[in-house]
């Protein structure tokens, strides 16, 4: 989903925000928090970053621990300055509570504190939720701030009415409703945000299958699931209508998506042979076994049987094999080859031709940096007229990258055939 940066300025109102952040980090967006100063009067920086997870940034001049990444992503190898990496960085700035002092800077270009700075520094959509004094907010001055602001581009969640922080004082300037400013901040990324598989239907799977030895023990693998979740996330983003079939995958699953949870390979292979014909595209993330123990036991095998123990396996299916020698033309099949050292993009070439897919993502399992468990990935996007080198980068950057060939093939594949007139 996306990177939100909240501003919280200071006012009574500062503890709804967050309400705000609870709301936007459970629907899936990645979030850091910036305080002014003042606020801190009001909630303390501990309150943010025990619910977001995420270092919390009040001075200019402070180091950030997390050098300006949200969560999710790899910090940056340099130590960059924080208010323009964080920026940089974000889908959305969000300032909520906006005081009228921090209103006032906004307009005015000052750039006097940590948000103002990153205020000034945003090139990204600004959503700003005022709270003060009735009085204050129907300043002249401050409405011509919010009005300036508008002009900008900013979008204005208007306060609503009520009891105000004085005793016994009502009137305009309560911060609007943490969902009524989510909803806003999710209005706006729907605009800004690509929409470019609108109405395609993605299937992925992730994660490891396991299969039985007896009614304890099982044949796995280290599969995590991130770069399935990674792939169902940015193919959401990207407006498709996306089932997610999850082997053992235990992390949270992104938000708007359908959810299918399996254990064996033979449930793997079920789940995606039913989705599969209304799907347009086939994303093989999972990494099913190989082998599967032939008889497994009913009960749990015991150490009294002996020192040894022998098991008989025999072969699961080749799922995405399957699959795509039964698709439509107007079908998209991605494989993964998780594979080990040299010869990597070779052995991927070859199932690429073997099994009939559109592209393998070869990934060398070599390397303990990257992979399994890891929030960084490395691969080739091996196609039929190329490969495509994807450096090491957060699992959700890797995961744009397939999709934009997934992108390019499918308009290739659309594209029509240009038949030369006899001579």
């Amino acid at each position: 989903m996306a990177r939100i940066l909240l501003g919280v300025s200071g006012g009574i109102a500062a503890y709804k925000a967050v309400e705000l952040v609870r709301l936007t980090t459970a629907a899936g967006h990645s979030l850091r928090v910036i305080q002014t100063p003042a606020s801190l009067n009001f909630v303390g920086r501990a309150t943010f970053e025990g619910v977001t997870g995420a270092p919390v940034l009040v001075e200019e001049f402070e180091a950030d621990p997390a050098r300006g990444a949200f969560p999710g992503d790899p910090a940056p190898e340099h130590d960059p300055i924080a208010h323009l990496e964080l920026v940089a960085r974000a889908d959305v700035l969000v300032v909520a509570p906006a005081s009228a002092n921090t209103l006032a800077k906004l307009a005015a270009g000052l750039a006097d504190n940590l948000l103002t700075s990153a205020a000034l520094a945003n090139t990204a959509p600004l959503v700003v939720a005022p709270a003060m004094n009735g009085r204050m907010y129907e300043h002249p001055a401050t409405q011509a701030n919010l009005e300036l602001l508008r002009a900008r581009g900013a979008r204005i969640v208007e306060p609503g009415s009520g009891r105000l922080a004085s005793k016994d004082e009502w009137g305009v300037g309560r911060l609007a409703e943490p969902v009524e400013i989510l909803g806003v901040v999710d209005e706006l990324l729907s605009q800004y945000t690509p929409h470019s598989l609108d109405g395609l239907r993605v299937l992925v799977t992730a994660g490891g299958t396991r299969e039985p030895i007896d009614s304890v023990r099982f044949i796995g693998n280290r599969s995590s699931g991130r770069m399935g979740l990674a792939l169902a996330e940015e193919a959401a983003r990207r407006g498709a209508d996306v089932t997610l079939v999850a082997a053992n995958v235990t992390l949270p699953r992104p938000a708007g998506i359908e959810d299918v949870s399996v254990e064996t390979t033979a449930e793997l292979e079920a789940a995606v042979r039913e989705r599969f014909p209304a799907s347009d595209v086939l994303i093989m993330a999972a990494a099913p076994a190989d082998f599967r123990a032939a008889g497994p036991a009913d009960g749990k095998l015991s150490r009294e049987r002996g020192d040894t123990l022998v098991l008989e396996l025999e072969s699961t299916t080749d799922i995405v094999a399957a699959v795509a020698a039964e698709r439509r033309p107007d079908q998209t099949v991605i494989g993964f080859a998780a594979e080990h050292g040299d010869g990597a993009v070779e052995r991927g070439r070859a199932k690429l031709s073997r099994k009939r897919l559109d592209a393998v993502v070869v990934n060398d399992i070599a390397r303990t940096e990257i992979g399994f468990d890891s929030a960084d990935n490395e691969v080739t996007i091996v196609l039929a007229d190329a490969e495509r080198e994807v450096g090491r980068r957060a699992k959700r950057d890797v995961a744009a990258a397939i999709l934009d060939e997934v992108e390019r093939l499918r308009t290739q594949a659309a594209a029509p055939t240009t038949v030369e007139p006899e001579q």
